[in-house]
């Protein structure tokens, strides 16, 4: 699908990486630069030293690796020759950084002038806070997202994944990117993509966002429909283990009230009442502590009611959904042989993505990418 793509990427650690092997995933040839002597963080992640890293070989898959040096003069030619071939740069660098190197969007606009051209950072290319490091937990804090993420007892909690990082630079990085593809089909003409990761983190206040702006309600721990101000979240069972209960519809409650051998709070569980809420939702949390992690397993087989277990990532990548969804895939090592990975999640009759190879060494490609360039 995107074969016509070619992408120069100067990012690192998460939200770039994963941006870019969405597009490698379905053909775009993406050339990844990186420093021959700072190496990114994601090669060392839960590895052996000399092994390779789970995370660096998935987030990299089907990518050429170059090393190169960007402050050396020699290197920055050739990163500008291989430009000329691109169609899209995408980097990561706090503002400043890649104007300094003499790789702006300006400068590499004027070798190719219908570049695109996308600048993620944590707060933006303009703004006070254009220069200041951050990391994801700090973009949701700005945001607001943790100030209603949480408990009122122990206030905002992390999260395992990094929301800001991926579904605030990945996932809009693309989006902004395929837009600007579909224009400059249209008109010729390249642009340049600000992407803020904290900006985008605001934007996915799609409930909160408007409640403030349009009538003044100032969101909190457990003060909502789906943020802990209902029955709505998760339940410990007798053997330490945890179901996810999103039994909102009335249908569904029904449902659940009967799967816990308790049909009688269905009327309870309609009720808007505060006292009637919260001996609701301590019902369902003592029912549960009743019963093992498998035996609820067995009840809720039999109930569609919007009850499910809290897997593990290990009981995740084996449930049959996912073998059913084609969710865990093989991808080639250069090693030969093969490792299974998480696969793209699109779905399309049109087109299937391929992967070509796990992450590869620092800097494999250099050295056939160089000598290409002046063939």
């Amino acid at each position: 699908m995107l074969s016509h793509l070619k992408i120069l990427d100067f990012t690192t650690l998460l939200p770039g990486p994963y941006a870019t092997m969405m597009f490698a995933d379905f053909g775009a040839e993406v050339i990844r630069v990186e420093s021959p002597t700072r190496a990114d963080l994601t090669r060392s992640l839960f590895t052996e030293q000399g092994e390779d890293s789970p995370v660096h070989a998935y987030l990299n898959r089907s990518k050429q690796a170059i090393a190169l040096d960007l402050k050396d003069e020699e290197s920055l030619a050739s990163v500008k020759k291989i430009v000329s071939t691109c169609d899209i740069i995408i980097e990561q660098f706090r503002p400043g950084v890649m104007d300094r190197l003499g790789l702006g969007y300006e400068d590499l606009k004027s070798i190719k002038p219908d570049l695109i051209y996308c600048s993620i950072t944590g707060y933006g290319q303009t703004g006070s806070f254009r220069k200041k490091p951050g990391h994801d937990n700090n973009y949701l804090a700005l945001s607001g997202i943790a100030s209603y993420s949480g408990t009122k007892k122990d206030g905002a909690v992390l999260s395992g994944v990094q929301i800001a990082d991926l579904a605030g630079g990945s996932l809009h990085s693309v989006i902004a990117i395929l837009m600007a593809v579909i224009h400059r089909d249209r008109t010729g003409e390249g642009q340049w993509i600000d992407i803020s990761m904290t900006d985008c983190s605001l934007a996915l206040n799609a409930f909160a966002g408007p409640a403030y702006l349009d009538k003044g309600i100032e969101m909190d721990y457990e003060s909502f429909l789906l943020n802990g101000g209902s029955f709505y979240g998760y339940y410990e069972t007798k053997d330490g283990r945890f179901f996810s209960v999103g039994s909102l519809e009335p249908p569904f409650k029904k449902l659940l009230c009967e799967a816990i051998n308790q049909p009688e709070l269905f009327e309870m569980s309609m009720s808007d009442k505060e006292e009637d809420i919260k001996m609701f939702k301590e019902s369902i949390q003592q029912a549960f502590l009743t019963k093992t992690f498998i035996e609820w397993q067995e009840v809720f087989s039999q109930f569609d009611a919007c009850v499910e277990p809290v897997l593990t990532v290990g009981e995740a990548c084996s449930h049959p959904l996912f073998a059913e969804r084609g969710m865990i895939v093989e991808v080639p090592t250069e090693k030969g042989g093969f490792v299974h990975q998480l696969a793209s999640p699109i779905k399309t009759n049109a087109y299937k993505p391929e992967y070509k190879f796990t992450g590869v060494k620092l800097g494999q490609h250099t050295n056939e990418i160089l000598d290409n360039l002046d063939k």
